[in-house]
């Protein structure tokens, strides 16, 4: 009697034939993604593993340049109106249609406030005045209060979430379950376990074509000697920020590759303009009435003794830029005529004994120890340096998180729609969005405004009519030529008057096993869609 049946005959040849291996790409990473809710925050450690998730109206590519996401066209209508044509045949992740909805709804989302976000991008809205309406499903008009011209530039900082998803979700706490990690982009959410992993998967569907990788595993290791020691061991395929002093002996050994890129990110010193400083004292350890860091000849000493050549040899391994621009060469808005600083030790002494400070004072230094290439090392450097010419200097590092809910409202007169920052000198960085430097201009010179957001990261609360003006004028200008003459008088401007302090440009690795590609972003972000096997 013959009880083969169809169905198990079937099972049988399944189980004899071979389960295709999954591709699996597993990054160690130096920042952990504290959230998966796309508004939360605008940490680059955050958006680069949303970005496998969510999308944008506008996209970047590897050189910070716009391109089209889910908005495949936009143009300007008139001087106040901006036409953006979507994407069409667009699903979420979960089957169902994108559309115009689905972006008024975001917009709608981010205006209103996201909970306890630490730092939102709903700013982006408030510049130009934004408004929005749903002319058909596949058609969204931006109008501004007047002449915008970086409404496209704007947008690429802001994700679109799903309204039938997002609408009622608690903010960030479903997301990171993923009960509302639900996006359009090349990967869905699979695992968030924090201090461990972020995991995602191929999503199918995506319109933007096949994916290669079936799953990509986000491994955070905070120190750089374990990341690199992960890579070694083949416990993860590649890490960003390789450790820079490695770096020659990664980029002659032919298991490994490297890939380098010159970064957007600015690493800068952000003096603290308050009239009196909590962490400025004289040698006796009183507060200083007025605040040193007014008076411009003290900032533009504390630049003179930083001796940028030996950060970047001794400190960086090389992979730094000396700067006193605020955007990159290439970048919309770089001056060619501002070089950085010499190192002049005794100019700088001189410049504080003009101003009357010849014997010195005191001050700590506030920074991050887990954020940027090699941070800690840095603050330590700068700190010996300003010792040497009489500034007595204290250096305190802590891990990011803290670092930076105390750089943007740790002051105990901070309220809600009002932070005041804590440190009365800090190191950050800035990175310049879409390749020009509106942005940075508006976001780091301009005065703090929380209703504009302008002067978003003005940490120090520096302000100057000046360049005021001229950032408000630029974000009104609509001719390319004339928009980029404003811009460069703003900067020079700032970095004449020593409005913050700049130290380098990042340059970007990345480190991989031998037989993997990679195409790096200037952005410092790493996406699993630009990574690739070879033969």
């Amino acid at each position: 009697m013959n009880f083969w049946k169809p169905g198990l005959l079937c099972a049988a040849v399944m189980m004899a034939m071979p389960v295709a291996a999954q591709e699996v790409l597993t990054i160690g990473v130096r920042s952990e993604a504290s959230s998966l809710d796309p508004h939360w925050t605008q940490l680059s450690a955050d958006v680069q593993v949303q970005e496998h998730i969510f999308e944008k109206l506008v996209a970047l590519d590897s050189a910070s340049q716009p391109i089209p996401g889910l908005a495949e066209s936009w143009q300007p209508l008139d001087d106040t109106t901006w036409e953006f044509k979507l994407r069409e045949g667009v699903q979420w992740h979960d089957g169902e249609a994108f559309n115009a909805d689905d972006v008024v709804f975001t917009f709608d989302r981010l205006r209103g406030g996201i909970s306890g976000a630490p730092a939102s991008p709903a700013f982006q809205l408030e510049k130009g005045s934004k408004q929005w309406i749903k002319v058909d499903d596949y058609t969204v008009h931006i109008t501004t209060d007047g002449p915008y011209p970086t409404v496209a530039e704007d947008l690429a900082m802001l994700p679109i979430v799903a309204e039938h998803v997002a609408r009622g979700a608690t903010e960030s706490v479903d997301f990171n379950s993923g009960e509302a990690a639900i996006g359009t982009g090349p990967f869905l959410f699979e695992e968030y376990s924090p201090g461990n992993r972020v995991t995602v998967k191929k999503n199918p569907n995506w319109w933007g074509g096949e994916v290669e990788w079936d799953q990509v595993v986000f491994r955070p290791i905070t120190q750089d000697a374990s990341r690199l020691a992960a890579l070694l061991n083949g416990d993860v395929d590649m890490i960003d920020y390789p450790p820079t002093i490695d770096l020659p002996q990664l980029q002659e050994d032919p298991d490994f590759t490297v890939s380098t890129i010159p970064s957007d990110r600015l690493i800068y010193l952000m003096p603290g303009y308050k009239h009196v400083e909590r962490f400025i004292t004289d040698n006796d350890g009183n507060v200083m009435v007025p605040n040193p860091m007014r008076d411009w000849r003290v900032r533009k000493a504390l630049s003179l003794a930083v001796n940028r050549e030996t950060i970047r040899d001794r400190v960086m391994g090389g992979a730094s830029l000396p700067a006193k621009n605020i955007v990159p060469p290439g970048f919309f808005g770089y001056v060619d005529g501002l070089k950085a600083d010499p190192y002049d030790p005794e100019q700088a002494q001189a410049l504080l004994n003009e101003a009357g400070y010849g014997d010195g004072f005191r001050i700590t230094l506030h920074g991050p120890n887990d954020r940027y290439i090699n941070d800690a090392r840095i603050l330590e450097a700068v700190a010996q340096m300003w010792s040497r010419v009489g500034i007595t200097t204290e250096v305190d590092a802590m891990p990011r998180n803290i670092f930076f809910s105390r750089l943007i409202r740790g002051d105990e007169l901070s309220m809600p729609g009002f932070d005041v920052p804590e440190f009365s000198m800090s190191m950050t960085g800035w990175g310049t969005v879409a390749g020009e430097a509106t942005y940075t201009v508006s976001g780091t010179l301009e005065t703090y405004n929380a209703a504009t957001g302008g002067g978003n990261g003005n940490f120090g609360r520096y302000s100057n009519p000046e360049i005021d003006a001229r950032s408000v004028l630029a974000k009104r200008t609509i001719d390319p030529e004339t928009r980029l003459a404003i811009l460069q008088e703003a900067i020079t401007i700032g970095m004449d008057d020593y409005a913050y302090i700049p130290i380098h440009f990042q340059v970007n690795n990345w480190a991989m096993k031998a037989g993997l590609e990679h195409q790096p972003r200037t952005n410092e972000r790493t996406l699993a869609t630009e990574v690739s096997r070879v033969d």
